[in-house]
């Protein structure tokens, strides 16, 4: 991932970016904690802190975030919703999110609430980035029955969940790295991280069952095309 050296460094930072954005590549793609990708660039010759890496992710994580939601394609019409508990500090609270008919995230929120005023903050924000839905398929949550008749009303009514809700998998990643992570340590914190995790892993984790091994390894190539051309974009 970082053999283009060519790559400037960036202001105030002694690595250049290919280095930076490869640990950042693999903390998210592999599910790693910053102990792991310390490692990883320790066996390539590369002495760095965790908490450098920490940093990185924490910073730079947010810019291939935005990259990747400002080049996305059209999100597929039909999007799932649906909301997580996790617990902060003792503290109970939801995580929203969005995925569409291809199983793309689309979006993520953490909120303290479960309720009507909730749904319409996550839901108008959808609707404001990516269009009205031709369907929506929620967990039976009343609360989004004013929003989505308000905001999309020619989606008709939110349909219910038996109808292949595929999200309940859209949460495995987050309990995945929550266990990792040793839990979140603020709402901010989750909101950051499952923020840039998501949309990095609608990249680089397509749907490999329905690929054939050459489409799998094309659509590989892309993403790694991408994301040489957004470690370009960097800035300080």
């Amino acid at each position: 991932m970082f053999e283009r050296l060519d790559f400037p460094c960036l202001k105030g930072f002694r690595f250049p970016r290919s280095i930076i954005s490869y640990a950042v590549w693999v903390y998210h793609r592999f599910a790693l904690s910053t102990a792991d990708a310390e490692d990883l660039l320790a066996e390539r010759g590369i002495c760095v802190s965790r908490e450098t890496i920490r940093k990185w992710v924490n910073r730079f994580g947010r810019h291939f975030a935005r990259c990747i939601r400002r080049d996305r394609p059209k999100p597929n019409s039909k999007w799932h919703l649906d909301e997580a508990v996790i617990v902060i500090g003792g503290v109970k609270y939801w995580l929203w999110r969005a995925i569409d008919g291809d199983g793309d995230v689309l979006d993520i929120l953490v909120q303290s609430r479960r309720n009507a005023k909730a749904a319409k903050r996550f839901f108008s924000a959808l609707v404001t980035q990516f269009g009205e839905p031709r369907v929506v398929v929620t967990d039976k949550l009343r609360s989004y029955t004013k929003p989505v008749r308000a905001l999309a009303p020619d989606a008709g009514p939110p349909a219910p969940k038996g109808l292949n809700n595929r999200i309940e998998n859209s949460h495995r990643p987050t309990r995945k790295r929550e266990k990792i992570m040793g839990r979140f340590k603020s709402a901010r914190q989750a909101q950051r991280f499952l923020s840039a995790h998501d949309q990095i892993n609608t990249i680089f984790r397509p749907r490999r069952y329905k690929l054939s091994a050459p489409s799998y390894r094309h659509a590989r190539a892309d993403a790694f095309a991408l994301w040489q051309d957004y470690t370009g974009e960097m800035n300080a």
